[in-house]
């Protein structure tokens, strides 16, 4: 049997970390029936502990894509990943509003470093022909991450209670902890598998980092971070309420709601791996950045207004699993050219300015799942949060043809 190749165990790796940070985002909106009743939390408590991780989630994403342009992924990585597992365990153990919150926040301090630090990990293991696949893949490993952490906690919190699902999650990170530190390399040819066929492809090491230009790379940047601000509301409006959705606006039990929640998160999967590979498929027919990464997001954020259209005019239960499946497919599609854009426009600040992107979505992570659980507790209608999100989509859109995927950085080359 062949052996993977250095750069695809890497791959790996970050496909196995983006799915279990994925899974702590929808471990908790599953169990929420579960400690909601424990703990007697109204909705908008609820919605309140699903926004709590996104806080320092969005104070720690330019801060922690410099510490890992300037320190490295892999010890960047170590540390995050040791505190999201503490906090995943923390969750479990939580024994109401209060400590439940503190539990998120820590959470959020975990992961809020974990993307910005893999993107500048993967703009020096990958080349810029295959950035728009790993960003796509790793990505589809998160939203497989989404589509099984349903059944699972499903599963453990029936058998084990919901506390459960949060001790064996937090276990599981500890593993991924030893095995990243034992096999991550900085630098592609420090690793004692690495070919002389990977290094061919890839850019020359780096050297002496250059001082980030902060005023010019964050102006640059605003754009990018618009458009991921209007896609991230879509994104935490479904990791946060869909299994509710079904749960509540169709008063199915808990396994079923849990079986159409995992099918909407499964067409995300489908959704970053054409992104993925459909970018750089159009990068490599048009040599064209701005319709590779512009232009495909803005068709992406159209498809996916389209499709979630039908909700405001009919709720039946098939009509809601094929709108919100396709939905999140197409917004998902957005996903390899985004992460792509910052590795384009910035290569050697990667990490800081994926993470200047990223505050986009976290900041809808605060705001989209809070505005969501009061529109439902006052409403008592499931399907208006879901306006938030085609309006959005309409606006980013417009705004992606602003991104200038095609325009490097041009400070990208100073010095200290």
């Amino acid at each position: 049997m062949k052996r993977l190749s250095a750069s695809h165990v890497v791959l790996l790796l970050l496909c196995l970390m983006y799915a279990i940070t994925y899974m702590d985002r929808v471990n908790v909106s599953t169990a929420a029936d579960g400690f909601a009743r424990e703990l007697h939390f109204s909705k908008t408590e609820i919605g309140a502990v699903f926004s709590a991780f996104a806080y320092p989630y969005l104070i720690f994403q330019v801060a922690g894509g410099w510490v890992s342009d300037r320190f490295g992924a892999r010890r960047t990585l170590l540390v995050c990943s040791l505190l999201w597992a503490i906090a995943t365990i923390l969750t479990g153990l939580a024994g109401g509003l209060l400590s439940m919150l503190a539990a998120r926040v820590l959470l959020g301090l975990g992961e809020g470093a974990t993307f910005p630090a893999s993107t500048s990990a993967m703009a020096r293991w990958f080349s810029p022909a295959k950035r728009g696949f790993a960003q796509g893949i790793t990505h589809a490993a998160a939203r497989i991450g989404n589509a099984v952490t349903p059944g699972a906690v499903v599963v453990v919190m029936a058998r084990f209670g919901w506390r459960a699902a949060f001790f064996a999650l937090g276990g599981l990170s500890l593993v991924w902890v030893f095995a990243w530190m034992l096999t991550f390399h900085e630098e592609p040819r420090q690793h004692p598998r690495i070919t002389p066929a990977e290094l061919a492809v890839l850019s020359p090491p780096a050297g002496i980092r250059p001082k980030v230009p902060w005023p010019t790379l964050f102006k640059r940047m605003v754009p990018v971070t618009l458009v991921y601000f209007c896609y991230g509301w879509t994104l935490w409006l479904f990791l946060a309420w869909i299994p509710q959705y079904f749960l509540h606006s169709y008063s199915l039990d808990l396994k079923k709601s849990a079986l159409f929640a995992s099918a909407v998160f499964l067409s995300g999967v489908a959704g970053d791996t054409l992104g993925g590979l459909g970018t750089d498929w159009l990068l490599k027919r048009t040599k064209r950045l701005g319709i590779a990464r512009s232009a495909m997001v803005s068709v992406c954020m159209v498809l996916a207004l389209v499709s979630l259209l039908p909700l405001l005019f009919a709720h039946q239960l098939t009509l809601s699993v094929v709108c919100l499946s396709a939905g999140f497919f197409f917004a998902e599609m957005t996903i390899g050219p985004m992460w792509a854009v910052p590795m384009d426009i910035a290569p050697r600040f990667a990490g800081t300015a994926s993470g200047m992107m990223n505050t986009g979505s976290a900041l809808a992570a605060i705001i989209s799942p809070v505005v969501a659980g009061y529109l439902i507790d006052l409403t008592g209608n499931w399907d208006l949060p879901f306006i938030g999100s085609m309006i959005l989509m309409a606006l980013g859109a417009v705004l992606a043809l602003r991104m200038r995927a095609a325009e490097p950085f041009a400070a990208a080359g100073a010095t200290r």
